[in-house]
Order: structure tokens, then C-alpha cells, then sequence
């Protein structure tokens, strides 16, 4: 399929160039990419509101360039249920008459549809605001109200256009679980868009995206039918003499597309850093590399004297520049090409980096040879960092904790969450503070050593 804008003029945009996709029901698929990238294009034109240059979209068995009028309204209506990131309540409508309002149309009464509409606003739990209006809420309750209206008419397919993000963190985890519970209990099919890497792992299959094309796809729970693997390779089979099918294993399970070749280790980093992404490998990490550090690390500081700081933490790990010259070239001033810190600030913060470094080296250097000794002097990095006195139990949890965050088994979110959990309920105890702040102290280090 493909999306043309200003087709054959020297302006011509190619949103979507060449995209094939299946998406079966009850999957939950997010679409990731960069801004820009057509992953929204797509996620519209598979809901029916953008019609392709080239190309068929076929839903439940239906092209939807042969509907009727009518059929185009009624997979609206009932079909595909839309939720967007900016909300689009009507601001002189209460909360319930917002919900209720795709049912206006369906020639029910006023009482069947305030039912519905308060079903499930009990359901995400503000029953409470259903006199409200919409600038009564908070963001969270506006989004989940936005939930419950495309819920009204029971659609089988839900698109989220980025959903959360105008949402604080809180708030955003709210509405990411209501929509996997809507994927694993209610069996709807989710289709999300999101930039955000965090948020991946509640997928069911990531299509990655890139310039309007699909890049990659990764599978975290396979959903697809058997039918559909042995039909990709009857027809793999059927272009190419058997000889020729180099990985029929592949093609068996379900490895149509092609997939992005993504370490664990970089997958799980990708969770924790917001704005890491498999692009940017080699020589391009080092200045993601360095403005991590440099958020870490420092207080606030002014624009131009964060930037100049980033530039010199970038000739640090391109190992263009000592770390002993760190402090005076953070001490000079503009005129003579420094970043005009004082002398307190640029020591003190060349101290900080020099112990993250220290360990970085470390961890390198140990981590291959012998990983149970890397993971103890982390453990005992971080115990002294953040005055840890942990007593023999929290301690064998803490270390076996940190041997699966070292073993890929686990991401930086898992790890918080298992320090910050009490220990009557198996886990460490760490207040939540000391607990966030450890994991990215932890996640920054991990960060640094990856070498792809």
C-alpha cells in the first residue's frame, strides 16, 4: 500500500511507501517509529479515514474501497473504536453525553444509552464525573472518558493515536493497562501508535516504521494463526525452488517480515531511555550516550552551558580528551571555548563522572570474563553510592535481582519495581526514591558500557 501526497510534483511526499501488514483479531499491535516515519497514516488507513494512492486495506474480509456509504459508516459506528492523544472532548457536553454520543445516532433511547455510557464509566472507575464537564478532569480521567466513548457501540478494533502522550506517567500506565486489559479480557484487537519505547512490551507484535516503510517487527506473544505461517510458506515456497528457501524455519514461524536484529541488551535499555532506538548504532550512540550522562549527572544549568558541557562529554567518550581535563575546560569561560561553570561545580561534577566512568571501565573490562564478580562489585557500587544497609535477606534479594537485570531477564522498570516492593511481599524495601534513583544510576552505566 502506498500514500501519496502531491503525486509526480517536485513536492511529492511518500507517507506510506510500499507498507504490507496483516493484523489478526485479538492482537495487540503497536507501531513504532520516529515523528514523521507514516505510523499514524497507516493506523488511519486501516480504520477507513485515509484512502491509499496505491493499494487495497481490507477489513474483516472487506475491501474498504468497495464499501457502501453505509458499510463506511457502520464500520465507524461499530466497527473501529478511535482514541486519540489529544482527547477531543466536547468541552459543553458532561462526561456522560460525551460517552454516549456515538450512540446518538443508532436509534436508541436517551435511558438504553446513558446505561451504556455509565457501565462503563463505572467500569474505569469515574462513575463520579458523569455531571462533570471536561475541563473539570484531569488529564488521565479525560483520556479514560475518551476510552469509554470509542468502548460505546462494542467495536471489535481499537486504534490509540499515541494516547498517552499528554499524560504524566501515572496516568499514562493507568491507560496503557486498561488497554491491554481490553486486549486480554474483552479478546479487542488493539492497534497502538507510539514513538515511545517504553512502551512497547505491552504488545502482542511491534511493527517498527521508518520513512514510510516498515522496517522490522518483533514478536513478544504470538497471536497469529497456525494457517497464516503455512501459508507464507507454501507461497515462500511456491516463488523459489525448495533449495532456495535459505531459513524455511523462519518462514514457519511466521518470520515474513523483516526483522529488525536487536540485542536483548539494547531492548531492554530501549525500555528505560526514552528517545533510544536501534538507529542509532556505532558511532551514533555516543552522543545519546553523552547527553544521558549529562542528565544525570548535573543540576540545572543554562542551555548554552549544558550544550557545551555535552559537546566535551562527547570528546570524553570518543576518548578525544583525558578526564583530568574535564574540570578546566568546564571551568573556562565562553571566550576561551569552556562552559563557564565555576570551579566548585566543574570539579564536583568531574568527581561524578569520573566514578561512573570507573565503573563503566570495570564492567567492561570484567563483565565478559566473569559476570557473577561484575555483579557483585555493582552491588556493592551501588550499596555505598546511595548508603545502602540492607540486612541478609534484602541483601540475597538485591544481589539476585541485579544478576537478572545483568542477565537481560528483566528491564530497569521490573528491577524498580522489585527494590521499591516491600519485603514481606519478596522485595527488597527500598523506598521508592532511593529506588529510581539507583536503577538509573544503574541503567546510565549499562548504558555507556553497550557496544553494538
Amino acid at each position: 500500500m502506498k500514500i501519496i501526497y502531491n503525486q509526480n510534483k517536485s513536492n511529492e511526499v511518500r507517507s506510506l511507501d510500499g507498507v504490507d501488514l496483516q493484523i489478526f483479531p485479538h492482537e495487540y499491535v503497536i507501531i513504532h517509529g520516529p515523528s514523521g516515519c507514516g505510523k499514524s497514516t497507516l493506523m488511519y488507513s486501516i480504520g477507513g479515514f485515509q484512502i491509499p494512492t496505491e493499494g487495497e486495506v481490507v477489513v474483516e474480509g472487506k475491501k474498504i474501497s468497495k464499501m457502501t456509504p453505509r458499510e463506511i459508516v457502520d464500520l465507524h459506528q461499530t466497527g473501529v473504536g478511535m482514541i486519540f492523544q489529544a482527547f477531543y472532548l466536547i468541552p459543553t457536553l458532561t462526561i456522560l453525553d460525551n460517552v454516549c454520543l456515538p450512540r446518538t445516532f443508532m436509534g436508541e433511547s436517551l435511558k438504553t444509552r446513558r446505561e451504556a455510557g455509565m457501565t462503563l464509566l463505572q467500569r474505569f472507575g469515574i462513575m463520579e464525573q458523569a455531571y462533570k464537564f471536561p475541563s473539570q478532569l484531569s488529564g488521565g480521567q479525560k483520556q479514560r472518558v475518551a476510552i469509554a466513548r470509542s468502548l460505546v457501540n462494542n467495536p471489535q478494533i481499537i486504534l490509540a493515536d499515541e494516547p498517552v502522550g499528554n499524560l504524566d506517567s501515572e496516568s499514562a500506565k493507568n491507560v496503557l493497562q486498561i488497554l491491554k486489559n481490553l486486549n486480554e479480557i474483552d479478546k479487542k484487537t488493539i492497534i497502538m501508535v507510539t514513538h515511545n519505547p517504553e512502551h512497547l512490551y505491552y504488545g502482542d507484535r511491534i511493527i517498527h516504521m521508518k520513512d514510510g516503510k516498515i522496517v522490522g517487527e518483533e514478536v513478544n506473544k504470538e497471536k497469529r494463526p497456525l494457517d497464516f505461517f503455512e501459508k507464507a510458506r507454501k507461497e515462500a515456497i511456491g516463488e523459489k525452488k525448495i533449495s532456495d528457501v535459505k531459513d524455511e524455519k523462519s518462514l514457519l514461524e511466521g518470520n515474513t517480515q523483516e526483522k529488525i536484529d536487536v540485542p536483548n541488551e539494547l531492548k531492554l535499555l530501549m525500555r528505560m531511555f526514552r528517545g533510544l532506538d536501534n538507529s542509532q548504532l556505532g558511532a551514533l550512540l555516543v552522543p545519546f550516550k553523552a547527553k544521558q550522562l549529562l542528565s544525570h549527572a548535573l543540576a540545572e544549568l543554562n542551555d548554552e552551558q549544558l550544550s557545551s558541557a555535552e559537546n566535551f562529554l562527547k570528546e570524553l567518550l570518543f576518548k578525544n580528551i583525558k578526564i583530568n581535563d574535564l574540570p578546566s575546560k568546564l571551568d573556562m569561560s565562553f571566550e576561551e571555548g569552556g562552559s563557564n561553570w565555576n570551579k566548585s561545580r566543574a570539579k564536583s561534577f568531574s568527581t561524578r563522572i569520573a566514578s561512573i566512568l570507573e565503573q563503566v571501565d570495570f564492567q567492561t573490562d570484567i563483565g565478559e570474563k566473569n559476570k557473577d564478580e561484575a555483579v557483585l562489585h555493582m552491588c556493592g557500587y551501588l550499596q555505598s553510592m546511595f548508603h545502602l544497609h540492607l540486612d541478609e535477606t534484602a541483601s540475597a534479594r538485591f544481589h539476585s535481582f541485579m544478576k537478572l537485570r545483568f542477565d537481560n531477564k528483566i528491564d530497569g522498570i521490573e528491577l524498580k519495581k522489585q527494590l521499591d516492593l516491600a519485603k514481606l511481599l519478596g522485595g527488597v524495601g527500598l523506598n521508592k526514591v532511593t529506588a529510581e534513583k539507583l536503577v538509573r544510576e544503574m541503567e546510565v552505566i549499562m548504558l555507556l558500557k553497550y557496544k553494538d
